[in-house]
Order: C-alpha cells, then sequence, then structure tokens
C-alpha cells in the first residue's frame, strides 16, 4: 500500500514533506523522473565515491566489453562544453 507525502511551497519553489519512515540521513538527494512514467525518484546521495569504486572493482566485465578499436579511440580535440549555451 502506498503512503501520501505532503506538497508544500517554499519560496518559489515546491517541496515534499516525507513521512518519517522515508526520511533520509542526509542532506542532499539525488532527483530523476522516470521518462515513461513521469514517477520523480529521490535517492541517497553518497558520502564519498567510495562505494561507486568498490563495486566497479567487483564487476565482472567480459572480456569482450569493448573491442580493441573502441577501447583505443585517443583523444578529442573539441571543446567538452561547446554544445551547451
Amino acid at each position: 500500500m502506498s503512503q501520501v507525502a505532503q506538497l508544500f511551497t517554499n519560496g518559489r519553489s515546491q517541496a515534499v514533506r516525507l513521512p518519517a519512515a522515508y526520511r533520509f540521513d542526509t542532506k542532499e538527494v539525488f532527483i530523476r523522473q522516470d521518462a515513461e512514467t513521469g514517477d520523480v525518484i529521490l535517492s541517497r546521495k553518497p558520502a564519498s565515491w567510495d562505494g561507486f569504486f568498490a563495486a566497479l572493482q567487483d564487476a565482472d566485465m567480459p572480456a569482450d566489453f569493448l573491442s580493441a578499436s573502441e577501447r583505443e579511440q585517443g583523444t578529442q580535440n573539441r571543446d567538452p562544453f561547446g554544445a551547451m549555451d
């Protein structure tokens, strides 16, 4: 069964008052929206990258994940922020 959270306005922003069972123990969370359902999803923002690097090291990558040509792309001579306006 779904629980309900209250929405309220704080200045010019909309905020969500989470029930106690869903509270986060951090100051910031990641937010994303599911493209198909439109659901808004909040996720815990890790305090450090340690968990990510540990998971990456334990990941089982197949030997043929990238071909030799895909691995050796070299550098690109372009402005990485050129398309941003």
